[in-house]
């Protein structure tokens, strides 16, 4: 009979040494008991025996060893390279993250006395929220992107889940859209964030791309916007992005959003916003919330993904929404069951912490015109520090037109730079940033910006 294993040898499979000693153990004491004490003596027998073990498969090739090694993520894969960097001047201008003039992650005033507040409170428990989230999240998330006083607020047109981030009401929408929306095909900015493509497809959804960064003026190539918008299918969808393009950080004028609304209504286009940014981009949380407010206002349907990982400091806390606007309140119900049919089986229901955080500071006056004000500090501050690397530039005589870098907004900028001098400014200069010359001016600071400066006439006069 073949002896039974206990839970104590399970739990070693996983390590196979310390479970063939177990292995070899019971088969002595086996041994011991069902064989002559003279054979005992015999050591072939006792080989033979310990060769039958069942550990000695153990040792072949994993199941896995066919896995090829995947390459780094290109935008958190430019952190992981400056982290292996020795160098005392490294520059980390990659990822976006908000940084002080001293180079350190900020957490909010407004942010920690919310903290506080919700770990004073005792009567606060850590049971699941709803599939649907945290409903002050949820109401409040609504309000913020759609105005107080939107039609489909007050109505109940709208219906809004609490997702990981942006990033997961990107999915979430994807994912519902794929199952029952009637085009499967979404149509992305070119370029646009590198994580669009992928979240999308993966969603289910058919990605193609529209016209939107125009190299030469290093601004938005408007007519061509317009002209693959207007040769889309019918009903396709369009991602757009609500305010601060990434990784152009180049943004339409509220009059050319007019013009792409009526094309897309006219061509009955579904709007998927994407709004990672709001009032991180101007300082204006209404100024940046117009675009989207502008397609509500018109009494049509649209997708709107929120993310509270910037203009809250909140980026581990994953805290995100995704409302859709409907046409009634009744199908926004019937939207609402189908939403929680793509969360329940994906993640179950969202996390507590960082939601509540948001709605702490949304549902109170002093601290939602607290957090207005740290958001416009923030703002302005990255918005000086494309002053300073224009005038910096201009300085130094830097070959070309550098007034995009201002006249861009936001997080990011789209420096023009080519890959073969992004990757001579990290050797040279020990500056990381996406291949694809984009950078993020609020990693920057007024004690490096002369440093990339340098790195940037160097790059330009050196490399063609």
């Amino acid at each position: 009979m073949r002896p039974q294993v206990t839970s104590t040898e399970a739990h070693c499979i996983g390590t196979p040494r310390a479970f063939s000693s177990s292995i070899d153990r019971r088969l002595n004491t086996l041994v011991r008991h069902l064989v002559a004490p003279s054979l005992l003596l015999d050591s072939q027998i006792r080989n033979d025996i310990m060769s039958a073990s069942p550990t000695s498969g153990f040792h072949a090739d994993s199941v896995f060893a066919h896995i090829d090694r995947a390459p780094e993520d290109p935008i958190l894969g430019v952190t992981v390279a400056y982290n292996k960097d020795p160098s005392p001047i490294k520059l980390n201008l990659g990822v976006g993250a908000y940084r002080t003039e001293e180079g350190k992650p900020l957490v909010l005033n407004v942010v920690r006395q919310a903290e506080q507040q919700l770990v004073n409170d005792r009567s606060r428990v850590k049971e699941y929220l709803p599939i649907v989230g945290l409903a002050d999240f949820n109401k409040l998330s609504a309000k913020l992107i759609l105005g107080a006083d939107s039609p489909a607020v007050q109505e109940n047109r709208v219906t809004t889940v609490q997702c990981l981030s942006g990033t997961g009401s990107l999915r979430v929408g994807g994912e519902f859209l794929a199952r029952h929306y009637h085009q499967l095909t979404i149509y992305i900015p070119l370029p646009t964030w590198g994580n669009h493509p992928k979240v999308f497809t993966l969603a289910g959804l058919s990605v193609k791309t529209y016209r939107y960064y125009d190299p030469a003026t290093r601004g938005l190539n408007f007519q061509g916007l317009l002209e693959d918008l207007g040769s889309a299918p019918s009903g396709a969808i369009v991602l757009l992005h609500a305010c601060a393009h990434n990784p152009t950080g180049v943004d339409p004028t509220i009059q050319q959003w007019e013009q792409i609304r009526q094309l897309m209504r006219s061509k009955s286009l579904l709007p998927f916003f994407d709004s990672a940014y709001q009032g991180f981009a101007s300082g204006s949380l209404d100024a940046d919330a117009q675009p989207v407010r502008m397609f509500v206002a018109d009494g049509g349907e649209c997708l709107v993904a929120q993310s509270y990982a910037k203009n809250m400091g909140l980026y581990g806390e994953r805290v995100g929404a995704l409302s859709i606007v409907c046409k009634t309140a009744d199908v926004a119900s019937r939207v609402e069951s189908q939403l929680k049919l793509v969360i329940r089986p994906m993640y179950s229901n969202p996390p507590i912490h960082g939601a509540s955080i948001v709605a702490t500071i949304l549902k109170d006056r002093d601290m939602y015109n607290e957090w207005t004000i740290e958001l416009k500090e923030m703002a302005d501050r990255i918005i000086s520090m494309r002053q300073k690397l224009f005038d910096a530039l201009r300085a130094r005589g830097t070959p070309g037109d550098w007034s995009h870098i201002i006249k861009q907004i936001g997080m990011f900028t789209f420096t023009g730079l080519n890959s073969e001098q992004v990757a001579f400014m990290t050797r040279e200069y020990h500056i990381y940033m996406t291949s694809d010359g984009r950078i993020s001016m609020a990693g920057l600071s007024s004690k490096t910006v002369p440093h990339l400066a340098d790195a940037i006439h160097a790059a330009v006069t050196r490399v063609v």
